[in-house]
């Protein structure tokens, strides 16, 4: 089973390279933000402890996240593998969801970052901020508090899967296509 977490920052180009995965390796993709609003929706247990959280501005914890992401891996038992986007965003969460994948006798065959400047990840969020309506990608000091954030918090993560010899980085900036193929290279190699 092909299990990855795919990295990057905010506009890095984890929603398209996803698709592109998705589609080669009929992968199942666990976006964090997809499976919360997903189990509010369907009005599950966790779903609603979720929502109860989120309703007072509490960030839901991390038991709340891997339970439904267990949930995920039991709905999908015969899946070709998992495509985790969003998550984990802390050592603590990547050694949770260690925990929780060999309890399935599965774990995390690659970490792969997309690695984008801050320039960069800048503009395409304000040229996406255009067309995407999100309020969150059409401020400049919005996008820089964000990528700042991400860098400060979840690198640490890249060092995680580094010791374990899982991690590898790749430039995420050129054509959708050159940057699909190192994926796939690192994938397949």
């Amino acid at each position: 089973m092909l299990n990855l977490v795919l990295f990057g920052p905010p506009g890095a180009g984890k929603g398209t390279q996803s698709a592109k995965l998705i589609e080669k390796y009929g992968l199942i993709h666990l976006s964090t933000g997809d499976l919360l609003r997903a189990e509010i929706t369907a009005g599950t247990d966790l779903g609603l402890e979720a929502k109860k959280l989120m309703d007072q501005g509490i960030l839901v914890p991390d038991s709340v996240v891997i339970g439904m992401i267990e949930n995920k891996l039991n709905e999908n038992k015969g899946a070709a593998g998992f495509i985790f986007d969003g998550f984990p965003r802390t050592v603590a969460q990547a050694e949770a969801l260690d925990t929780l994948l060999e309890g399935h006798q599965l774990s995390i065959k690659h970490m792969i970052s997309l690695e984008v400047n801050q320039e960069e990840l800048t503009q395409r969020l304000l040229e996406r901020g255009k067309t995407s309506g999100r309020p969150d990608d059409q401020n400049e000091d919005l996008i820089r508090k964000r990528v700042q954030e991400y860098g400060e918090k979840t690198a640490p993560v890249a060092g995680y899967y580094a010791s374990q010899g899982k991690f590898q980085g790749i430039d995420g900036i050129g054509e959708i296509e050159e940057i699909f193929g190192q994926i796939v290279r690192i994938i397949e190699g």
